[in-house]
């Protein structure tokens, strides 16, 4: 009898274990889903990010995410110790596409696209439209692209999977193909494919400048600021040319070197904001980085100097020539990018 009432007590102490062990597994399951869920969907990004060509296909369906999605997206930029906290906001009513960006800190300054014009805002001064103009910044330049002349200058590399936002996120290289430009990287919500970070790289792989998404709101409908855009009464279009007055010309500087893959793209005559000094100017582009070249004839008593000041990405570096030129080029381009160009440039004297 004895041995019965052990082996009762036994399989009693075994269905105690079960019990224990049903309730455990049941709490770990109503506190730790969501980190299951986690888990599982990290493992699942790891396993497509390995297949050959899914960089690309990350691009790609970036941009269509931004072309297609209802959402806002509050995002820090961070530069040298700066922090520049700005709100993103897209939305989509009756076939046209809205978007707003406005800086949250500082002087007021907004900017408003509906379709293909775009209206610039900013308290030093009034607000004016451009038609096929587009926001300011790499970070929305890089959703709008073509993505055929992205791939001419950079290889898109898949690098796993982090978290950004609490969320997970694929993680794509951008390697440039000259070593005369800055590399990227971008983390893309795999929820959605939104671009929420992106980080420019020097060559040395050392963090030149972050903008960095630290809430994203995705919505069915268009939020009230969006619609309040479909109605809003915008300055009328002008032309580049009814913003800084002067034809496009050809005018009379030489390039002896450019960077790998970009181009003259734009001629014309300028005034400084400030001193209202007419000046020469080029734009240069690879589609992604635009550089601004102003060139002029240096005052006779001028000795030869040189300036130069960073912010961010973007070096300004303001020469006056052995040959009596003034010339300053601006960019999100390396110092040493910057100096080539400089030092490659000649008037062309009139015959």
């Amino acid at each position: 009898m004895a041995v019965k009432k052990d082996k009762v007590i036994q399989h009693k102490a075994h269905d105690d274990t079960d019990e224990c062990v049903k309730r455990k597994v049941n709490t770990l399951k109503k506190q730790g889903l969501s980190a299951v869920f986690l888990i599982v969907t990290w493992v699942f990004s790891s396993q497509v990010l390995a297949e050959d060509g899914a960089a690309p296909d990350l691009l790609a369906r970036m941009q269509q995410a931004y072309q297609e999605l209802n959402f806002e997206l509050t995002l820090i930029e961070f530069s040298q110790g700066e922090l520049e906290p700005k709100r993103l906001t897209r939305g989509h009513i009756d076939n046209q596409v809205f978007t707003h960006l406005t800086h949250l800190n500082g002087r007021p300054r907004e900017f408003v696209q509906r379709d293909d014009e775009t209206s610039f805002f900013d308290a030093n001064q009034g607000g004016y439209t451009l038609k096929n103009s587009s926001l300011p910044g790499l970070f929305y330049r890089l959703q709008q692209m073509s993505l055929r002349s992205l791939h001419a200058h950079y290889d898109a590399v898949s690098a796993g999977r982090s978290r950004v936002l609490g969320r997970v996120a694929q993680v794509v290289r951008l390697v440039p193909k000259s070593p005369d430009y800055y590399g990227y990287v971008l983390w893309l919500d795999q929820e959605t494919g939104l671009l929420v970070k992106l980080d420019t790289l020097s060559e040395e792989a050392n963090l030149v400048e972050q903008s960095m998404g630290v809430a994203l709101k995705v919505s069915e409908q268009p939020s009230p600021l969006i619609k309040e855009l479909k109605e809003a009464d915008l300055p009328a279009v002008v032309s580049i040319a009814d913003v800084y007055p002067g034809a496009s010309q050809t005018l009379p500087w030489k390039f002896g070197w450019l960077p790998s893959g970009f181009e003259l793209r734009s001629q014309d005559k300028h005034k400084l904001p400030i001193t209202e000094q007419s000046v020469d100017y080029i734009m240069l582009s690879n589609s992604l980085v635009d550089v601004s070249v102003y060139l002029s004839k240096a005052k006779p008593s001028a000795e030869v100097k040189q300036q130069l000041v960073r912010q961010g990405a973007t070096h300004l570096l303001s020469v006056t020539s052995p040959e009596g030129n003034d010339i300053t080029v601006v960019g999100a381009i390396p110092v040493e990018t910057a100096r080539h160009i400089v030092e490659s440039i000649s008037r062309v004297e009139k015959p």
